[in-house]
């Protein structure tokens, strides 16, 4: 199956820019379309809500002022919504999206055939996240058009299963639509991605460090520093598995070899402010990829990285004898 045309044209690489809580705001999306890849943000993040409306004009204001000033086109965007039935901001949200006929949306925690009728009503397309091929099937019976499969390792909501097992799955009855995320750090990675059926990456981690993220300077630093074995994967502090920075979970005052199961604080999309320590607010995620971010550069200098890994990772492969069955 053709991957829709929104997902080639105009991307200088297979990527879509992962949403990142509270992190992702338009200085960041702007920066990843611009440099040729989908920009994103989770709608959540424009708060009070009334922002969303303010934060969708001034990315279509840059993108446009960008292929005027050019003559190129900039990548598309896409906003996350999260589904969840604790998200009371839901239809404000489509609405807003609704008016601006926003490209792409990704939809989370839950599959709604309502909210993919309607995006796919203005012209978007869904994509929708997901951990396990049973999933997957239940987004595309409700009408999602393409699947991002999060795979372990990744930053956020993480998956338990290999990449190798999750996409080889997906692809025994989806052709259409299919990204790939869990610790994709490298140009080699999303090059990977592809060689195991993937369409393109998803990739998050490294632009947490980068000078347009709105991460705090502490959580960037912590990125830089930080390898695989700084990460830790647990339920307890948003009600599902997630990834994160085991620097910070300390800072919070816990103990990351000792954090209870399913019995912490439980998800909950309509409270992320309050005393408590709070994921992603307080208790910082990241991805297993760490290891390959050395340093905080502009988007730009990141994408213009990933290419080149990208392009020399391709043609290795290309040059391979084994890849010609020798």
């Amino acid at each position: 199956m053709a991957l829709p045309d929104i997902l080639v044209r105009d991307l200088a690489l297979p990527v879509v820019a992962s949403p990142l809580f509270i992190v992702s705001q338009p200085e960041l999306v702007i920066a990843q379309c611009l440099a040729g890849v989908v920009g994103s943000f989770p709608a959540l993040n424009a708060r009070p809500q009334e922002k969303l409306e303010t934060w969708l004009a001034q990315i279509e204001a840059a993108r446009a002022a960008f292929e005027k000033a050019t003559g190129r086109k900039a990548a598309p965007y896409a906003v996350n919504q999260i589904v969840h039935r604790t998200n009371p901001r839901i239809e404000h949200d489509l609405e807003i999206c609704e008016r601006f006929r926003v490209p792409i949306v990704i939809t989370s925690l839950g599959a709604r055939e309502d909210v993919n009728r309607r995006v796919q009503s203005w012209g978007g397309i869904v994509l929708h996240d997901v951990i396990s091929a049973e999933q997957a099937q239940k987004a595309l019976d409700k009408g999602a058009d393409g699947i991002i499969a999060v795979a372990a390792g990744a930053g956020g909501h993480a998956g338990r299963l290999s990449p190798f097992a999750l996409t080889a799955e997906i692809r025994r009855f989806f052709s259409g639509p299919l990204i790939l995320a869990g610790s994709i750090a490298t140009g080699g990675g999303i090059a990977a991605a592809r060689a195991m059926g993937a369409d393109l990456a998803y990739v998050g981690t490294p632009f947490l460090a980068t000078a347009e993220s709105a991460a705090a300077a502490d959580y960037k630093r912590m990125i830089v520093e930080g390898r695989a074995a700084d990460i830790v994967l647990s339920d307890y502090f948003s009600g599902v598995p997630a990834n994160f920075l085991k620097r910070s979970v300390e800072r919070a005052g816990f103990d990351p070899g000792k954090l209870p199961a399913s019995t912490g604080i439980k998800l909950d999309f309509d409270k992320t402010a309050g005393d408590a320590p709070t994921a992603w607010r307080d208790i910082w995620s990241a991805g297993q990829g760490i290891g390959a971010i050395d340093a905080v550069v502009p988007v730009a200098n990141l994408v213009a990285r990933l290419a080149a890994e990208y392009l020399a990772a391709c043609a290795r492969l290309a040059q391979d004898p084994g890849s010609r069955g020798a």
